[in-house]
């Protein structure tokens, strides 16, 4: 038998003063609640209540008990009530991890029209470019950008949210002091902001000296931005309006591979509303967005796959 249906059933013959009434009350049979109230006697190994032909009344060990039930009653009834709020509208704090670089400029002012719909939920961001994992940090989703879905951890929800190409680039400053590559072979000639090693590179002659080495594409973009050298950075980021007259890409006619980003969650059953309504709220925002490069050129496409395998994977890679 249901011990909180039984436990239920003892309160209400309490509260009523008889088992005819706690009957009435519940709907049942007032055999039934006597039934109900001995199975909580019985797993009790005690007696809660006194009985006679005409009224009951409370043991000691029943009054104890009594009161300890009606704040666990109430208790629960109170978290019911505040979980079904928690279903109709959006609240509470929305944990995202996100790389440094996901929708470039764009994302206050996502983040702003999102708060704008959905006052009561508090977004709580942090930018990292790695994969962090969903449920031993406590993140509701993630946000990815992967040029593999195979690299995506399995058995996640990861729904695909815009398009994106690397290329290269440098500031407008840094190409005036040292002018700018038409091949691939001037690269040779210039500093290189690189994630982690320069193995994406073809073999060359003069390989591009390293001048400054990240663990973040946020901070490759940085630095690129100040002119310290040339490095490879995602499209999105031309569409900031802060860096794009600072910006220029170098060797347009060889965009390289894309990749994608994904909005990355625990699971399809009972999500609450906060993510809900952000993965829905991303996903209309961008869905008019592609990728903002070209194909790649034939002459390139050896280039492009290894620049995105060992470039974006690095600024993103796997656990």
């Amino acid at each position: 038998m249901d011990t909180l249906t039984s436990i239920k059933a003892f309160r209400q013959v309490v509260e009523s003063g008889s088992f005819v009434a706690a009957a009435e009350r519940l709907e049942v049979s007032t055999a039934m609640v006597s039934k109900r109230v001995m199975h909580v006697e019985q797993r009790l190994g005690v007696r809660l209540l006194n009985r006679n032909s005409r009224k009951v009344s409370l043991t000691e060990p029943g009054r104890l008990y009594f009161e300890r039930c009606k704040t666990i009653l109430e208790d629960l009834q109170a978290t019911e009530m505040e979980l079904g709020s928690l279903g109709r509208i959006p609240r509470g704090t929305l944990r995202i991890t996100s790389p440094s670089f996901s929708f470039g400029g764009q994302w206050p002012n996502l983040l702003a029209e999102y708060g704008r719909r959905y006052p009561e939920v508090v977004v709580d961001v942090s930018f990292e470019d790695r994969f962090a994992d969903l449920v031993e940090e406590g993140y509701d989703l993630a946000l990815r950008f992967v040029s593999n879905p195979e690299s995506l951890p399995q058995g996640l929800i990861a729904r695909p949210i815009r398009r994106s190409r690397f290329c290269l680039a440098a500031s407008r400053e840094y190409l005036e002091r040292r002018g700018t590559p038409r091949s691939l072979a001037d690269l040779a000639g210039h500093d290189f902001v690189a994630v982690g090693d320069l193995d994406f590179l073809p073999p060359l002659s003069h390989p591009p000296r390293v001048a400054l080495r990240y663990r973040s594409m946020g901070g490759v973009v940085n630095a690129v931005a100040a002119g310290i050298a040339v490095g490879l950075v995602p499209g999105v980021i031309f569409e900031d309006p802060l860096l794009k007259d600072v910006l220029v890409p170098i060797l347009p006619d060889c965009p390289l591979q894309e990749a994608t980003l994904y909005i990355v969650y625990v699971t399809r059953k009972f999500v609450p509303l906060k993510i809900r309504t952000f993965v829905d709220f991303i996903s209309q925002s961008l869905s008019g967005v592609a990728a903002n490069q070209l194909a790649p050129s034939a002459p390139c496409r050896g280039l492009s796959k290894l620049l995105i395998g060992s470039a974006a994977a690095q600024a993103a890679a796997a656990p």
